[in-house]
């Protein structure tokens, strides 16, 4: 029984999963996503066509490339909520030139997980030093208020004058963010993490105190 694109059981993302295999071998290569619109394309031109998660755009099989996949069949399952796609490839599948996607052992694999961790791990860790590097520089234009520093006007000023600087830059950042302006709003959240730096400062809040309430909050929301 064949079924219509219309009766396909899309998720709430307008989605379904869609393995692909060689029509020959019947190696899977690859296991991607699908919309109505990519599954459309895919039925009248007889290439795979699929929907990129990440970019949140239509994805043609081997338009840069030129490794397309011409369709021979699409099988549909009992559920009509995932396809299989039998196709001649005309090159490799996946985009590090292996013939299918799925071309690492388990082992192999969980490595690549365990250093892509490791890395993260280490970027939140330069971060975070650096958010204490700022703390810190804050702290001695306190104590020492040399001349000429912006830091040392926001503390003679006193509590108002900083409280107003963080009103504004939490302005700023909103509006960067409705623009969809991604390098403003990163200089505008630098500055307001600064400001807020110099108001923790001000009130003798430490990053500490921060991290310790942040720690009760996650711990909080994992057990939620």
């Amino acid at each position: 029984m064949k079924l219509s694109i219309d009766e396909i059981d899309f998720d709430e993302r307008g989605l379904v999963p869609c393995i692909v295999q060689d029509a020959a071998t019947r190696e899977v290569l690859t296991l991607a996503y699908v919309n109505a619109e990519s599954l459309r394309r895919t039925l009248e031109t007889d290439e795979t066509w699929f929907w990129s998660r990440s970019r949140r755009e239509l994805w043609h099989k081997g338009a840069t490339s030129g490794h397309t996949q011409r369709v021979l069949e699409v099988r549909v399952d009992c559920d009509a909520d995932a396809l299989i796609v039998l196709v001649e490839p005309t090159g490799p599948a996946c985009h590090t030139g292996a013939a299918s996607c799925f071309h690492r052992g388990l082992s192999e694999a969980t490595e690549l997980l365990v250093e892509e961790e490791s890395r993260r791990k280490e970027e939140e860790v330069a971060f975070g030093s650096q958010l204490q590097d700022l703390y810190d520089l804050i702290e001695g234009r306190r104590r020492e208020r040399p001349d000429g520093s912006y830091t040392t006007y926001l503390f003679d000023a006193g509590l108002d004058k900083i409280l107003k600087k963080v009103g504004e830059e939490s302005a700023e950042t909103i509006i960067a963010a409705k623009n969809g302006d991604a390098q403003s709003l990163v200089a505008e959240t630098g500055d307001l993490l600064y400001h807020l730096v110099v108001l923790l400062v001000e009130q003798g809040v430490t990053l500490e105190q921060i991290g310790r309430e942040l720690s009760r909050r996650e711990a909080k929301e994992r057990k939620a």
